[in-house]
């Protein structure tokens, strides 16, 4: 593979490994917000360590995107890609849905990048990026679960409260 170092890519194939970095990127900048929200004081949900392992793990992967534009001789220019205008993530709930909505953009943006590595037999980044959507699929899978899990503690805590503030006691 040593011989491709100094094959040019295509600029089709250069603007989807830029988008998938600046993705990246910006999932480890959301990551990291949620992973911070949650304090000592807020409490602390089971997923918040996720939060911060993701938001490191994101920023490697960006930077493993980067460095493969860097070998192959071509320029990096990351798209602007606004980020959730969202500062309290609440109970965990909201924090879950956007994280799994943020996941499977993601994986749309690396299926994109494998349909143009494939289209232009970039074997060596395919591979990477197969490597990706397989740990997308874990966390996409394990957020789910735990937004599952949260949904079924809201709804089993919501009928407690109501009938404790229809009956005028505290919960």
């Amino acid at each position: 593979m040593e011989h491709k170092a100094h094959v040019p890519i295509s600029e089709e194939c250069k603007v989807a490994i830029n988008r998938v970095a600046a993705y990246e990127l910006l999932a480890s900048d959301v990551y990291l917000s949620m992973a911070c929200y949650y304090t000592e004081d807020t409490g602390i949900p089971p997923f918040a360590k996720f939060f911060s392992e993701q938001a490191e793990m994101k920023r490697e992967h960006a930077k493993r995107f980067l460095r493969y534009l860097r070998k192959r001789e071509s320029m990096i220019c990351l798209p602007v890609i606004k980020r959730p205008d969202i500062d309290n993530w609440g109970s965990g709930l909201q924090a879950l849905k956007c994280a799994v909505q943020l996941e499977n953009i993601l994986t749309d943006v690396l299926q994109d990048l494998k349909t143009t590595a494939s289209k232009d037999e970039e074997t060596e980044l395919v591979n990477i990026v197969m490597e990706f959507l397989h740990k997308q699929g874990v966390s996409i899978a394990f957020l789910e679960h735990q937004q599952k899990i949260v949904e079924e503690f809201l709804q089993q805590k919501g009928p407690s409260e109501k009938s404790a503030k229809t009956t005028g006691e505290e919960t």
